[in-house]
């Protein structure tokens, strides 16, 4: 079974720092690109981050530009959010998710997507 399993949330002090991580079972990572989301209660999802498999590209949104970057550890199937001088606005719970159908393009819509992960929730305190 493909799983995605999101960890590293809590509850941190703006100004503070969190790396997240996703793991993946049941499939290599390597074959599909990556996003990273976070949805804020009674917002819509927001796609914040991807990464391109074939050429190693990544996006981010304006929302978080320079102060959050997505890696990755191939030998651990692992992708990381890295999330520098978050603000209370950064809360909400952060997902990550595999495009099952790459086409080298860098895509944040979240309905670009189909594997999903259960989300962590991440609190930043003012």
């Amino acid at each position: 079974e493909m799983q995605l399993v999101e960890s590293g949330g809590g509850l941190v002090q703006a100004g503070g720092s969190l790396r997240l991580s996703c793991v993946a079972s049941g499939f290599d990572f390597d074959d599909y690109d990556i996003g990273w989301f976070r949805q804020a209660p009674g917002k819509e999802r927001e796609g914040i981050s991807c990464l391109v498999r074939s050429n190693g590209s990544t996006l981010h949104a304006d929302s978080v530009k320079g102060r959050f970057t997505i890696s990755t550890d191939n030998s651990k199937n692992t992708v990381y959010l890295e999330m520098t001088n978050l603000q209370p606005e950064d809360t909400g719970v952060y997902y990550c998710a595999a495009d099952l159908y790459p086409d080298n393009s860098c895509k944040l819509p979240f309905y670009d997507y189909e594997l999903w992960g259960l989300g962590t929730q991440v609190t930043v305190s003012s």
